[in-house]
């Protein structure tokens, strides 16, 4: 009996280790790692006219990453569909001038998309909610589907912040619903964006807001909260990040007052460490016995922080080194070979030695200018950064800055983060959804 159930535990074991190195996978908005990197390659050079396999007009707005499990693509939109003003297209906006949507906001469908991965053909679409939202975004940059989903294989956990989240199988049936009656105020109406985390049985919802901020555990078979923790925190959009250390579960959540670590079963904080600046967007990277948080806006810092100790590191030599030059504001690092790599909003890219925090190049500039939102990602050993521009600049990830190529799409615009499987490139522009591919 014993040698049955020991038997069926290592089957389970193995097929689960068989699915998460698979390269076609990409579950969640880090990618199947956390850390933006791929499991394969992807295409070097495309354009236009060429190495586009196809592309899916998407409706309505949003900035939320797509996630991929076999042949399935995932990802969520708004849809307007109330008389309302709603925000003009990013084409039509310009810099500069109050960044929140403040007016009166436009009734939207909150939905959940499912597209094959090989020919981009709808295969269901979903409405989550429909309802009118409380605060608007910012018009430049926001939407209202701006929290990208994640999903185990199994099922699909679609977040819309106050609007709350939604559990699919990958067929599209609701298998559960939850509202965390919340209706979040977020700075200057920037809009809220954070995803959520998944690790086993635990889906991670974090919502730090001007006041009233909380963390918040949920079984992800029913729904149900497992624990839920105040946070002394104003608003940040950073996507908490699960790690093992010492053989103990730990959420850390990257923020301005402090950067926190929270037991996964309990809910208690093992440690924290202020430091960080206002508006922390970045999510945190782990690289061995360390973590690396960061953030890029006012009193901007990166600290690399040892793990193995409990309560406040805050001045302690548990910080092994700080950087405050070129952090992002935005685009979350990647981290790969001991290099840490991250790219500011106005187009700068920098390589740090992830042990040590010295650099090998620093606040490079790119070919021409740029500005991004979207967030690095790495295949193959290369570096993919999307801009706003429609370009997507490719670099050789190594200890030397070299630009391997310059791809265009006219009249595009990416805020949302590629997604990479399977040696394809998913990238989300204003309102189409392009797979890119070097195979024939």
């Amino acid at each position: 009996m014993r040698r049955s159930i020991f038997t069926a535990s290592l089957a389970i074991f193995t097929a689960w280790l068989q699915a998460a190195a698979d390269p076609g996978q990409w579950p969640k908005w880090r990618g199947p790692d956390d850390n933006g990197i791929a499991r394969g390659d992807a295409p070097l050079r495309w354009s236009d006219g060429e190495n586009i396999k196809w592309k899916a007009p998407i409706a309505g707005r949003g900035h939320s990453s797509p996630v991929i499990w076999g042949d399935k693509i995932f990802l969520t939109t708004a849809v307007p569909t109330g008389p309302a003003a709603a925000p003009a297209a990013p084409e039509t906006q310009r810099r500069g001038g109050p960044p929140g949507n403040s007016g009166p906001q436009a009734e939207h469908r909150f939905e959940v998309v499912s597209l094959d991965r090989k020919t981009g053909k709808v295969l269901w679409q979903r409405t989550a909610k429909t309802a009118t939202p409380h605060e608007g975004f910012h018009r430049m940059y926001g939407s209202f589907a701006s929290n990208s989903p994640v999903t185990d294989g199994k099922r699909v956990y679609a977040f819309f912040g106050s609007r709350g989240i939604y559990c699919y199988d990958l067929d599209g049936k609701l298998i559960w619903e939850k509202d965390l009656d919340v209706a979040m105020k977020m700075r200057l109406q920037f809009g809220e964006g954070t995803a959520p985390a998944l690790d086993g049985d635990s889906l991670i919802l974090n919502f730090d807001q001007q006041s009233g901020s909380f963390i918040v555990v949920l079984d992800k078979n029913n729904g149900k909260e497992i624990w839920r923790a105040n946070r002394d925190e104003i608003s940040a959009w950073a996507m908490p990040l699960v790690i093992e250390h010492a053989g103990r579960r730990q959420v850390i959540v990257s923020a301005t007052n402090k950067v926190r670590s929270y037991d996964l079963k309990t809910g208690k904080v093992i440690w924290e460490c202020g430091g960080l600046g206002q508006n922390v967007i970045p999510a945190p990277v782990k690289m061995g016995d360390t973590v690396i948080v960061m953030s890029g806006f006012r009193d901007p810092n990166m600290l690399s922080i040892r793990l193995g100790r409990d309560g406040d590191l805050t001045g302690t030599d548990a910080v092994l080194w700080t950087n405050t030059r070129g952090n992002s504001y935005t685009p979350s690092p990647v981290l790969f070979d001991g290099k840490l790599f991250f790219l500011t909003d106005n187009g700068t890219v920098s390589c740090l030695n992830a042990k040590t925090g010295e650099p090998y190049y620093q606040q490079q500039r790119l070919p021409k200018p740029y500005s991004f939102k979207s967030s690095p990602v790495l295949a193959g050993g290369k570096l993919y950064m999307a801009s706003e521009d429609g370009d997507v600049v490719v670099l050789k990830a190594s200890e030397k800055y070299e630009v391997l190529a310059t791809n265009t799409l006219n009249d595009e615009f990416f805020i949302a983060t590629p997604a990479i499987a399977d040696g394809e490139i998913y990238l989300r522009g204003r309102n189409t959804l392009f797979c890119i591919s070097g195979k024939r």
